[in-house]
């Protein structure tokens, strides 16, 4: 299959007769222009990363490239749901004619990890948390990176105006890692506040493949995401006389076991799924059988239909376990499934399609490839489900070291990758190629 989509895409693209809308050397050459600038940032900001709700310092630094740009800029957009809550939401508007409009969206915010990769450049961030307790903060999920692309993208298409006609709407979205940024920019009116979109683009950088290449994907791209909590409920008692009570420890490990028959004997081994227990806590003392044992669980999923059989069968093998073990009904296990619940990541196969060559366009055949879909979720997957429900894209772009990435699948050693303490991207090919690429694929879907 990804061998006859390689070849459809040549095809379109001899078939159409279609020239490049920006000469490769052409696009490469101002993009170098901007490169000592652009790393400059990147170190920056991955020097001085900041958590979900609190990215203050990088939504001020890309609201005043947009303006020095010319883009009509809103910030601090966006409402969460916890009143109190600031938003850092960034938008940046320049229309250039009549023409679709096209949304370019990057993420901002850091994790809480402490840094290990040795960089001249590394955070040494350290943050409190509510609870008081002393994090340390990285961008270890490359949000640094596609700040930088973004900025540059934003440089690119501001020089390059006449070659597409339309408009771009460039957001800077708070509070992915916490999957409550887009939901506030969406609930503040993006869409409605600003030109309607017609097309939603964005980008994820990662080890998957290396600086210099780019890697496209039709269909579910990533997976949606839910965070479930199960209360095994028993009755305690006595460690020596297990006989009195019902032992919820017991229940809760047999629930463990049979969930994993979900993914292996359920679920269509085609399709992806993921059923984990992150958590297991029961019990304070030895001798003692407690009353409860509690379970959280992660559940990924590549669409709508498989995330509910998944959901049920967890609901049916749990109680099933519990009643088979004498639990009575007023103490069945509790099941509570989060309200955050991100769906899966849906790339539209026409936009893709458009994106793919655009990426050709820009850098090359050569360096842009088929990509795998991924577990990971984020919320990216919100902007096309708001009306008016607009075609979303996101692409790959390669940040590992190409002598590092060619050694680990040569030889099966460890890359580490987004959310490692160990991460670091490549910064000066990675931000070149990624601003070369999402300048290409604006210009496919803006071309006049």
């Amino acid at each position: 299959m990804k061998y006859s989509l390689v070849v459809l895409l040549g095809g379109l693209a001899v078939l159409s007769g279609a020239k490049p809308l920006l000469a490769q050397n052409d696009l490469d050459q101002r993009v170098g222009k901007e490169m000592d600038s652009l790393v400059a940032t990147y170190k920056h900001l991955h020097e001085n990363p900041e958590l979900s709700t609190q990215e203050k310092e990088s939504s001020a630094l890309i609201a005043v490239e947009l303006r020095k740009l010319g883009y009509d800029v809103t910030d601090h957009f966006g409402r969460y749901d916890s009143p109190g809550v600031v938003s850092y939401g960034i938008v940046g508007v320049l229309r250039n004619g009549p023409g679709p409009a096209v949304y370019v969206r990057t993420d901002m915010d850091a994790l809480p990890i402490v840094e290990n990769t040795g960089l001249p450049y590394a955070s040494h961030v350290r943050v409190k948390r509510a609870d008081g307790a002393e994090v340390g903060v990285m961008h270890a999920c490359g949000h640094d990176i596609h700040m930088s692309v973004f900025i540059g993208t934003a440089r690119m298409l501001a020089q390059l105006k006449n070659q597409w006609s339309g408009t771009v709407v460039l957001i800077g979205q708070p509070a992915e890692e916490t999957v409550g940024g887009a939901r506030a920019m969406l609930n503040a009116g993006l869409f409605t506040k600003f030109p309607k979109p017609d097309y939603v683009l964005a980008l994820h950088d990662g080890s998957d493949l290396p600086a210099g290449k780019a890697g496209w994907h039709e269909g579910s791209i990533l997976a949606g995401a839910d965070s479930v909590d199960i209360t095994v409920r028993g009755y305690g008692g006595h460690g020596a006389a297990p006989q009195a009570g019902k032992d919820p420890i017991v229940i809760a490990s047999e629930i463990v076991v049979a969930l994993q028959t979900i993914v292996s004997r359920e679920m269509d081994p085609q399709v992806p799924t993921v059923v984990t227990v992150g958590s297991f806590h029961a019990g304070t003392k030895h001798n003692i059988i407690p009353d409860e044992a509690h379970l959280q669980l992660t559940v990924r999923t590549m669409n709508p239909a498989q995330r509910e059989k998944v959901l049920a069968a967890i609901a049916r093998i749990t109680n099933g376990i519990a009643a088979a073990a004498g639990v009575p009904a007023d103490r069945a296990p509790v099941i509570s499934i989060a309200a955050d619940h991100v769906p899966a990541t849906i790339n539209n196969p026409e936009l893709t399609r458009r994106v793919a060559l655009g990426l050709e366009r820009s850098l090359g055949k050569e360096n842009v490839l088929p990509a795998e879909p991924a577990m990971a979720s984020e919320d990216f997957s919100l902007y096309a489900l708001e009306d008016p429900k607009p075609p979303i894209c996101m692409f790959h772009l390669g940040a590992a070291d190409p002598a590092k990435w060619q050694a680990a699948k040569q030889n099966g050693t460890r890359l580490p990758g987004p959310h490692s303490a160990e991460f670091a991207p490549v910064p000066e090919p990675t931000i070149r190629t990624g601003v070369k690429a999402m300048t290409g694929a604006v210009l496919e879907v803006l071309k006049k």
